[in-house]
């Protein structure tokens, strides 16, 4: 390290800033701790430290917090559990385990296939998973309910190469590796996608930063469910394994709060700390383990460090001096690396050759003993003994942060090189280096042979060590990862659950979003449903008028609330309990997606059914966590997401960063989302319905199936469910809610959620003063009429000669004649989804561009989709047709003086914001 260079960020920096005025008294003082230590163990020392610590506070000395220590093994070598498997005999599975996944991805790579992988991170991490698949993960089988792991996804190829040795895949299926379509039946996913391969995988991991969250929420949504009462547990751990390049996302870290603050301790986090991203070292001129060990120990974690392997335990006992374990603090992740990429000479010359003391250490040691000195990621023991002590400790969360090498094993073409992760093939050198150093049982002409098709290795499923391997699995439960799907029964709600959103509001103005929330009181007032309804609030209860909840459900809280509340005399007081059945994670929305996540698919991960309802403000749903979203419909979440205070002009005095006009688009790219926009509660209520049978109904086949729901903040008359509604038209996407009751030139107005009632008024308008018949459709579903459409047009393209299916929309409006326009709060894109699919002149009115503060009437003006808008547009349309004189729609545009915002007049300035 360069003189002078701030080493804050790596060491404690407890005395590097301060004088020491003593030297002999300090020296006597340190005799004595080591004295301590040698005589009566570390345990007895770190009481004795702390008591000192304590007493240092009381007395008003000022000692800083210590946030990093050493760059050693925390768990001291006397305090570490003795490994209780057989060592020898999974040394060598796992290094069966190592080759077969680098030969996976190396002949996924040969020139007739090229689809790449990643061979480097399993091969640098097969330790830490091996110990966790040996001793530690449950499978679902066992007692205790089983465990959660989320593997690393680039580490993906080393899990197959498992459940090859398991019998659970073939070589054919290994060599289906991501070529999921071209070898159907036998394809593995590139990473953890649980859609893909629905009976192996748990969690989709591989978009760096979500399962870190994830998994945090996972951790919660246990505890949640025994809390509740639900299911018991106790005795379940979740595992996230993670890279240290991957905890520079912010949504690796920005949740580490909750963990310690719900006292999480059946989590751990393993981090693979092999010190490089996927183009470079992660901090280069600093210590990522010591920054990890700092930001995790600030945050309320159990931090364990595992630095060192067993064979640097002699050396650090000769270290008298501290010169070696110095030389450890000082030495930064960009040296580390390069050590590792070159040779036991240059290690001893430019690592142990800073002093004579350290030099004299290795004097005895060999050039190979040198570089044979493990990192302690890959050492069996101190794996172990890690893993039980987190497993153990109460209280916290857990991170272990192991330090590994990148490739390790793999020969000098990938260890610690900066190119490591992208290299995706083995010259026939490197494969042989490779079979060596694991002892393979694989011979040169077989290599030589074909260089692209070097063969996998399995002993047989008699060998000595498939029976060791499956015993193992078989003791712990099953195996791992898998998936099930089968879960308890849900029954879904009684008929009566739905009467509210029938009724309207009577004279009563409600917005859509309270009519939700009525239709939400009466599904968790069910006795035998309302259980499994899980309210996702991210603090904007009262905004949502959900605080309504707050007395009854309560908000969930493991230790319940040990406090006073202001406003305990208010008859909605926030009340917070163990049992409480609303979470609400505070102004956090990838938590609450998180949470979401964990909650909408517990019926395959527990076999216990979950409802969860995320109710969020605005466009801060798909446009802020769409990848996590994303993951979800991977992991087949199945629950309902309601975008409230929907619309670009319905929040009047928020702004741009605040208006939506394009969720709905957002939502269009999920496959696994089922968008609507209702106008009315009625609608809502039909739709919410089919949602839950869809998801649990007996007769649904696909269930897998989010329900995005946009409810608005605008009151208006709620009307009551009209007699013959069309309920399949609301369910498919569109149905007439007005047919026009005059004579004259016919057009048709298409109209979503709260601009419906903008077109009811247009429709009047039309009739009394221009003698134009308009009748209003309700459009409850843009996006599901656009993948009906798409779905009608490929089974056309596909069945060349057959009677072509018409798609629904052009079904409903078969008979309705004239042009159409077509108007959203959204943006224009919106409607225009189903444009193509009918022959209907069409125009769209729409919320285009940025959001703006204003009234709602001003804002409709402006974007020219408000009430006077839709009439001018439907003029122009007949004009063109030469069914209105050619001069009405200029005459129209002046008398409602268009083009003045301030003469708008469509919506109510009523709801909160």
């Amino acid at each position: 390290m360069a003189a002078g260079e701030d080493t804050s960020h790596i060491l404690s920096g407890l005395t590097n800033q301060l004088p020491d005025r003593d030297p002999e008294e300090t020296a006597e003082w340190i005799e004595s701790l080591d004295t301590l230590i040698q005589e009566q163990g570390t345990e007895r020392a770190r009481y004795i430290m702390r008591s000192l610590l304590q007493r240092a506070g009381a007395q008003s000395v000022g000692v800083p917090m210590v946030t990093t220590t050493d760059y050693v093994n925390t768990i001291p070598v006397d305090q570490e559990a003795p490994f209780p498997g057989d060592e020898e005999i999974e040394r060598k599975y796992r290094a069966w385990l190592r080759w077969n996944a680098a030969v996976m991805v190396h002949r996924a790579q040969r020139a007739d296939i090229g689809v790449g992988g990643h061979i480097s991170t399993y091969a640098g991490a097969a330790t830490l998973y091996e110990v966790g698949f040996n001793h530690f993960f449950r499978g679902k089988d066992h007692p205790g309910g089983g465990d959660q792991v989320f593997f690393q996804g680039h580490a993906s190829p080393g899990m197959y190469a498992r459940a090859f040795m398991e019998g659970r895949l073939s070589e054919e299926d290994l060599d289906g590796f991501r070529q999921e379509k071209s070898k159907e039946g036998h394809a593995l996913s590139s990473y953890p996608h649980p859609r893909l391969m629905p009976e192996f995988w748990e969690f989709p991991t591989v978009s760096m930063g979500i399962g870190p969250m994830n998994a945090i929420y996972q951790a919660q949504s246990n505890r949640y469910l025994e809390n509740r009462g639900l299911k018991d547990t106790s005795d379940q751990q979740v595992w996230a394994f993670l890279g240290d390049g991957e905890m520079d996302e912010p949504e690796s870290r920005g949740l580490l709060q909750l963990a310690a603050n719900d006292k999480l301790d059946n989590l751990n986090f393993v981090i693979n700390c092999n010190l490089q991203r996927l183009d470079g070292p992660v901090r280069g001129n600093g210590k990522i383990m010591q920054e990890l060990e700092a930001f995790f120990r600030g945050a309320g974690w159990n931090v364990i460090k595992v630095v060192w392997g067993r064979e640097w335990d002699d050396l650090l006992d000769k270290d008298h001096d501290g010169s070696l374990v110095k030389i450890m603090n000082e030495t930064v992740d960009g040296d580390y690396q390069t050590y590792k990429a070159e040779s036991g000479a240059f290690v001893r010359e430019h690592f142990f050759g800073q002093t004579p003391q350290t030099k004299e250490m290795v004097q005895d040691l060999s050039d190979d003993q040198i570089w044979n000195l493990k990192r302690g990621g890959h050492d069996y023991n101190k794996v172990y003994a890690a893993y039980k002590a987190a497993t153990e400790f109460k209280g916290k969360p857990t991170v272990i942060l192991a330090h590994t090498v990148k490739g390790y094993g793999l020969g000098t073409h990938f260890e610690g090189r900066n190119a490591t992760h992208q290299m995706k093939k083995l010259t026939l050198a490197d494969l042989k280096a490779f079979r060596d150093h694991l002892r393979i049982p694989v011979t040169d002409e077989q290599l030589e042979a074909d260089l692209y098709r070097p063969p996998y290795y399995h002993p047989g499923m008699d060998a000595p060590e498939i029976a060791y391997l499956l015993e193992r699995r078989k003791e712990l439960g099953g195996f791992v990862p898998e998936r099930r799907r089968d879960h308890a029964p849900v029954d879904l709600p009684d008929p009566a659950s739905y009467e509210v959103a029938k009724r309207g509001s009577g004279k009563q103005m409600a917005a859509t979003t309270m009519a939700f929330v009525r239709l939400l009181k009466d599904l968790l007032r069910d006795k035998n449903f309302g259980k499994r309804i899980v309210p996702i609030i991210p603090d904007e209860s009262r905004t949502f008028g959900m605080d309504a909840f707050f007395p009854t459900a309560k908000i969930y809280n493991p230790d319940g609330q040990n406090y006073l509340s202001v406003d305990r005399e208010l008859v909605l007081a926030y009340k917070e309990s163990a049992q409480g059945q609303l979470i609400h994670p505070g102004i956090n929305e990838a938590g609450s997606v998180a949470a979401f996540t964990a909650a909408g698919t517990s019926y395959a991960t527990h076999g216990e059914p979950l409802i969860p309802i995320y109710v969020f403000y605005s466009m801060f749903g798909f446009q802020r966590t769409g990848d996590s979203f994303w993951a979800a419909a991977d992991q087949m979440t199945r629950g309902f997401i309601i975008g409230a205070t929907a619309g670009r002009t319905t929040l009047t005095g928020e702004g741009l960063q605040h208006a939506d006009g394009h969720s709905p688009i957002l939502a269009a790219t999920n496959p696994a989302v089922v968008t609507y926009d209702p106008a009315y509660g009625y609608e809502m209520g039909h739709i919410m319905r089919d949602g839950l049978e869809r998801m649990y109904g007996t007769e649904s086949t696909d269930r897998n199936l989010m329900y995005y729901i946009t409810v608005y903040n605008e009151p208006i008359l709620q009307p009551a469910e009209p007699e013959n509604l069309d309920v399949n038209g609301v369910l498919k996407g569109i149905y007439r809610v007005s047919a026009s009751g005059i004579d004259g030139p016919k057009s048709q107005i298409l109209a979503s959620g709260v601009s419906v009632p903008w077109a009811l008024e247009a429709q009047r308008i039309l009739a009394e003063d221009w003698g134009v018949s308009a009748d209003v459709w309700s459009v409850t579903s843009w996006n599901e009429l656009r993948r009906d459409g798409l779905a009608a047009e490929e089974e056309a393209f596909l069945n060349p000669g057959q009677p072509a299916r018409v798609p629904f929309v052009a079904q409903q409006l078969a008979g309705a004649t004239g042009p159409i326009v077509a108007v959203t709060d959204y943006m224009k894109a919106v409607p225009d989804q189903i444009r193509q699919f009918l022959p209907h002149q069409f125009a769209s009115l729409g919320a285009d561009g940025f959001g703006f503060s204003d009234t709602r009437a001003a804002a409709r003006r402006f974007f020219k989709n408000d009430t006077h808008s839709i009439v001018v547009k439907t003029l122009q349309l007949l004009a063109s047709r030469g069914e209105v004189d050619g001069s009405i729609p200029a005459y129209a545009i002046d008398r409602y003086k268009l083009l003045d915002v301030n003469a708008g007049t469509t919506g109510g300035a009523g709801g909160d914001s």
